[in-house]
């Protein structure tokens, strides 16, 4: 059986709004490799979440949202420390998020828990964003991405909020250095790139996770599209026109399309068949942004072809 194993954080996004005029905070599952499992799952693959969740009420909510989503749980574990919060407020182009939990409940995946077999015989892995950034989390993902046999896929996901200075970025870099040396495809945000890079733009970015190993990458651009990157040839792709009412998840459930399609055909012969893929996941993408609320927002393929038809 083909199937994804997703590694990373799953948590409670609180989301700035307003309701009758007043400021409110909406309370929504997240947590960036938790939105990709289940924009796989709604997109038809068969996918199993690889994660830590806390032992309070919130961190039961996640599990019931995952088991109706159709994402496996063989690979969740329960750790004694409240579900992590992450409250957000958008300012600009990307949201600006802030962390609550000390330690992480996400950050407590420990090597053991992990179910070697699993790992092992994965169609694809994807490892990334902040639980990268916490031991043993950390040690458990690289244990996973040393273990697996399939394909390898990473997203650093950067939250400057948790890169305050100079030495936690340059740390950050060599963690994200490592997975990129023998990722089959990083996706990584247009904003990830100069955070990570220095400013550096898609082109710059993708270059250098070449050098580093990275076989594809992708860089996706907000309303301006995306890069990608492969073979020696870069091509860029348009993003649908859509009535964006809310971004949050939208370079997720990327990830998620292009995962999910991994799994259906494998991977693309050229820089064409890339194209293909990422043109799709930007429709994704783009029905994600119409609709308020990340993860629960992922939408299916058959309303993907309604909405882009």
């Amino acid at each position: 059986m083909r199937y994804a194993v997703v590694l990373g954080e799953a948590l409670i996004d609180l989301l700035d709004g307003e309701c009758d005029g007043e400021p409110v905070y909406r309370q929504v599952i997240g947590g960036a490799p938790l939105n990709v499992a289940v924009g796989v799952a709604r997109l038809g693959g068969t996918v199993e979440f690889a994660g830590a969740l806390g032992d309070d009420a919130l961190a039961e909510r996640i599990r019931r949202f995952l088991r109706t989503a159709g994402v496996g749980d063989r690979a969740l574990t329960t750790v004694a420390a409240p579900t992590t919060l992450a409250v957000a407020t958008f300012t600009g182009a990307e949201p600006d998020f802030r962390f609550y939990g000390d330690p992480p409940s996400y950050g407590l995946l420990d090597p053991a828990h992990l179910d070697a077999r699993l790992i092992a015989d994965a169609t694809v892995l994807y490892c990334g964003s902040i639980a990268l950034l916490t031991e043993p989390t950390l040690t458990a993902a690289r244990q996973a991405w040393a273990g697996t046999g399939g394909l390898r896929v990473f997203d650093p996901n950067v939250r400057p909020r948790l890169l305050p200075d100079a030495a936690s970025l340059a740390a950050y870099r060599q963690v994200v250095a490592g997975f990129a040396a023998t990722a089959d495809l990083v996706k990584l945000s247009a904003a990830d790139a100069e955070v990570l890079y220095d400013g550096a733009d898609p082109v710059a970015a993708a270059a250098l996770l070449h050098d580093l190993g990275t076989a594809t990458v992708v860089v996706t651009r907000g309303a301006a599209g995306a890069l990608v990157s492969a073979g020696g040839d870069v091509a860029t792709i348009d993003a649908p026109t859509v009535a964006a009412v809310d971004a949050t998840g939208a370079g997720d459930s990327v990830m998620g399309a292009l995962i999910a399609e991994l799994l259906d055909t494998g991977m693309p012969a050229d820089t064409a068949g890339w194209a293909d893929r990422v043109g799709f996941a930007l429709r994704v993408a783009g029905l994600v942004c119409e609709s308020p609320g990340g993860a629960v927002a992922m939408p299916t393929r058959a309303a993907v072809a309604a909405r882009f038809s």
